[in-house]
């Protein structure tokens, strides 16, 4: 399956949302496009380059679909999509009007299962924090109970650098997530303590 790219400086992952502004003719066309067929476009973290010009970007992506768009005042285009299924890239080339296009292979869903109790309190975390995210996050469906949801909004809401949010992207296993979250977390609260 072939579906257009939109390399970004952040990962997206699955099941959470993505605001953005989209002003470039190319993309323009891609969200029109993807708009009128009800299909999606492949997100994916950069490694160097810029989102505009020539750049390089990890192999493995989300996919992103469109789920809620307004013409914002300045005349650019403001979209919200939300994350589903994870890919590997398996080759891309750019089209002579700048649009990087991928073939890929869709990964794998987590497979559902139930929060650990060591791991509750992760849970409760996104949950009371869920509500002040802003206004794109009403488009996230919840599953506090869900090993493999909770982790991958702990990754989006966590102070981690892109490339630490790939490798959780990466990530196969949900307990594996959940278990370095934790350990990111808790070397927060030890550096706040420092701090006080």
């Amino acid at each position: 399956m072939q579906i257009p790219l939109f390399p970004l400086g952040t990962a997206l992952l699955p099941g959470g949302p993505l605001p953005l502004r989209v002003f470039e003719p190319r993309y323009l066309d891609m969200v029109s496009r993807c708009l009128k067929e009800n299909a999606g476009f492949g997100v994916v973290l950069l490694k160097s380059g810029g989102e505009t010009g020539p750049a390089q970007w990890h192999g493995i992506g989300t996919l992103a679909n469109i789920v809620d768009w307004d013409q914002l005042d300045d005349g650019t285009l403001g979209v919200t999509a939300l994350g589903s299924a994870r890919f590997r890239i398996i080759d891309d080339e750019r089209r002579p009007d700048g649009l990087n296009v991928a073939r890929v292979e869709y990964l794998p869903a987590d497979v559902k299962q139930s929060v650990p109790a060591r791991y509750h309190h992760l849970g409760r975390l996104v949950e009371g924090v869920l509500g002040e995210l802003g206004p794109h996050y009403q488009f996230v469906e919840p599953d506090f109970e869900d090993a493999g949801w909770v982790g991958y909004r702990l990754a989006e809401i966590l102070p981690i650098g892109p490339e630490q949010r790939q490798l959780l992207l990466e990530f196969t296993d949900p307990l594996d997530r959940l278990s370095v979250l934790d350990a990111v977390l808790q070397k927060l609260r030890e550096e706040n303590e420092d701090e006080s």
